[in-house]
C-alpha cells in the first residue's frame, strides 16, 4: 500500500475502515533510534499485516514539565526512518486529538498497583497511569491485531500486558529484546542528552549489570552489595538496584530459575534505566495429558519451532515395557527389577527426518513400542515404584541444563515441578479414539473397532489417574488446553504464544 501520514482522529477511523488487513501497531514518542527500527522491522517480517507507527509525546507520562519540554522532537527524521524500515502508515496526532477539551469520552486508567509500586513507580508517581491511559486510547482508535513493544521498558511491558488482560482487549503483545548501542548501553531517546562523562557513567553501570549476568551463569548467585559499592566508587547516583521475580516484581526467591536485576541511575538531569535477566538454566516446557491427546505431535513441533530438545518420556516407559516383554522379565520381583534397571540404557538419537529414534540397550525400538500390546502394559509398568524412580532420575539428568520441552503424565507434577510453562493437554474420549483410529503409525489401533478403542482409552485413563505413584493429574499452575476442534498447528501456536509471554526474549540471546 502507499505510505500514509495520518494526523486526525477522523482520518485514522476512515483509513482503518478502508484497509483490508489486520494491523501491527508500534507506539512511539518519536526521536526514533535503532531500538524503534528493530520493532518496526520485526513487525514487518512477522506477517503480512499493515504496520502503523504512532508518534505522540504523551504529557501524562511526565511528572516534570521541563522534562516534557526538553523531550527531543525529530519528526522529519522519524517519518523517514519509519517508512524506510517497514511502516505503511504513521499516525501523528496532536495532544488535543488524543485528549480533547474537557477530556470528553476519555477513560483514565490506573496501572496495576502491584506492578507499578516497585522500581520506577516508586519515584515516578502517576507515570504508568499515563502510559496505560494513552495506550488504551490508541488501541481503541486503531484496533490492531498485534502491539509491538520493547523489553527495555520491562516494567512498562508487564503493566501493559496486565492492562490488555484486565480490559479484555483483543490484541496480542509482541516484544523484542533490549537493543544496545555499540558500547553496551541500552538504546534510549534520552541518550541524546548525555554528555561524554555521563555516557561513561551509564556505560559503567550497564557493563556492571552485564558482568553480573556472566557471573550468575557460572555461580548461580548474585552479590548486590558489591555491585552497589562499585557503582558508588564511580560516584554514580543510584535511584534503585533490585533483584526481583521477573513477572511479579516482588523480591526474588531461591526457587526462581529466571530473575530480574534492574536498576535506575541519574546522570545530570537525565534518568536512565537498565536491566538484565539472570537464568540458572534454560527454560523448560512441561506438557502432560492423557493418552491420545496429541501430546507427542504437539511437543515435537514446539521443540522444532523453538529449537528446544524434545524429551518423549512416554517413549521411555514404552521402551522399558518393550524390554520387559522381550526379555520376559518378572517385573513384580522388586529386588530383581532394581538389579536389571542398573544395566538398562535408554537414549534418543535424531534420525534423518529430524525426529528422534528410541534405543534400548543400543536396539532401535521406535516403531515397536507403539503397538497395542505395549499400550496395554505400559500403565502397569509405569506404576512400579522402582521404574518411576529410575526413569524420573534419568529424565531430570537430561533436564539439568534446561532448554527442553517434555511430554508425559507427571512432567509438571513430578519430573519438572519448576518448569516455566506447564500445559495440561486433553481432549474428549471420542476425539482421542478417532485420532488413534486414523493414526497410520498405530496399526493395532486401526484394526480395533471404535467402541472398543474408546473402552481401552477409558481404562488407560483410569489406570493412569488412579495409580499410587505419580498419578496423571493437572498441576496446580498448569494451563489446560482442550484440543477438540482445533488443528495441531493452532494448538502449537497457542502454546508458543504462552511460552513467549512467559519467557523474556532477551534470555534467548547468546
Amino acid at each position: 500500500m502507499k505510505n500514509v501520514i495520518i494526523r486526525k482522529i477522523e482520518e485514522i477511523e476512515n483509513w482503518r475502515r478502508n484497509i483490508n488487513s489486520e494491523i501491527n501497531f508500534i507506539p512511539t514518542m518519536g526521536n526514533l533510534h535503532n531500538g524503534h527500527i528493530k520493532l518496526i522491522s520485526t513487525a514487518k517480517n512477522d506477517n503480512s499485516y499493515i504496520n502503523l507507527v504512532s508518534i505522540f509525546i504523551n504529557p501524562l507520562q511526565f511528572d516534570n514539565k521541563s522534562d516534557l519540554a526538553n523531550y527531543p522532537k525529530t519528526i522529519d527524521h522519524d517519518i523517514k526512518v519509519s517508512f524506510e524500515n517497514g511502516a505503511d502508515a504513521i499516525f501523528i496526532p496532536s495532544t488535543e486529538d488524543i485528549y480533547p477539551p474537557n477530556y470528553k469520552n476519555i477513560k483514565f486508567l490506573k496501572a496495576s498497583s502491584e506492578l507499578s509500586s516497585a522500581l520506577c513507580g516508586l519515584n515516578r508517581i502517576g507515570h504508568f497511569d499515563g502510559v496505560c491511559t494513552v495506550i488504551y486510547r490508541l488501541l481503541n482508535l486503531i484496533k490492531p491485531k498485534n502491539l509491538y513493544l520493547g523489553e527495555k521498558d520491562w516494567q512498562q511491558l508487564l503493566i501493559l500486558k496486565d492492562l490488555v488482560s484486565s480490559e479484555k482487549l483483543n490484541v496480542s503483545i509482541k516484544s523484542i529484546p533490549t537493543q544496545r548501542d555499540f558500547d553496551g548501553i541500552p538504546l534510549s531517546s534520552r541518550n541524546i542528552h548525555l554528555s561524554k562523562n555521563e555516557r561513561k557513567l551509564i556505560r559503567f553501570f550497564s557493563n556492571e549489570l552485564l558482568e553480573a549476568k556472566k557471573i550468575f551463569e557460572q555461580e548461580k548467585k548474585i552479590n548486590l552489595k558489591k555491585i552497589i559499592e562499585r557503582l558508588s566508587e564511580e560516584k554514580i547516583s543510584i535511584e534503585y538496584l533490585e533483584h526481583l521475580h521477573p513477572h511479579t516484581l516482588q523480591q526474588s526467591s531461591a526457587e526462581d530459575n529466571i530473575s530480574l536485576l534492574a536498576g535506575a541511575i541519574r546522570c545530570g538531569e537525565t534518568r536512565l534505566i537498565d536491566h538484565v535477566f539472570l537464568m540458572k538454566r534454560r527454560p523448560i516446557i512441561a506438557i502432560d495429558g492423557p493418552a491420545g491427546s496429541g501430546k507427542s505431535t504437539v511437543t515435537k513441533l514446539i521443540a522444532k519451532k523453538l529449537k528446544l530438545l524434545y524429551l518423549d518420556t512416554g517413549a521411555m516407559y514404552r521402551a522399558l515395557s518393550w524390554l520387559m516383554i522381550k526379555e520376559n522379565i518378572d517385573y513384580k520381583k522388586e529386588k530383581k527389577l532394581q538389579h536389571i534397571l542398573k544395566d538398562i540404557s535408554i537414549v534418543f538419537k535424531s534420525n534423518t527426518n529430524s525426529y528422534q529414534d528410541v534405543y534400548v540397550n543400543n536396539y532401535c525400538v521406535t516403531e515397536e513400542i507403539r503397538s497395542q500390546k505395549i499400550s496395554s502394559i505400559v500403565s502397569t509398568i509405569s506404576s512400579l515404584k522402582e521404574v518411576r524412580k529410575f526413569l524420573v532420575e534419568e529424565q531430570r539428568k537430561i533436564g539439568e541444563s534446561g532448554g527442553l520441552v517434555a511430554e508425559g503424565r507427571d512432567i509438571g507434577t513430578t519430573v519438572f515441578p519448576h518448569a516455566e510453562l506447564k500445559i495440561f493437554l486433553t481432549a474428549s474420549i471420542d476425539e482421542r479414539a478417532k485420532r488413534r483410529k486414523s493414526d497410520a503409525n498405530s496399526k493395532d489401533s486401526q484394526e480395533i473397532d471404535l467402541n472398543t478403542l474408546k473402552e481401552l482409552i477409558k481404562k488407560r485413563d483410569f489406570e493412569d489417574s488412579n495409580r499410587e505413584i505419580s498419578p496423571l493429574i493437572k498441576a496446580n499452575d498448569a494451563i489446560e488446553i482442550i484440543t477438540d476442534g482445533y488443528s495441531i498447528n493452532e494448538v502449537v501456536d497457542k502454546i508458543i504464544d504462552l511460552y513467549n509471554d512467559k519467557i523474556p526474549k532477551e534470555t534467548e540471546i547468546k
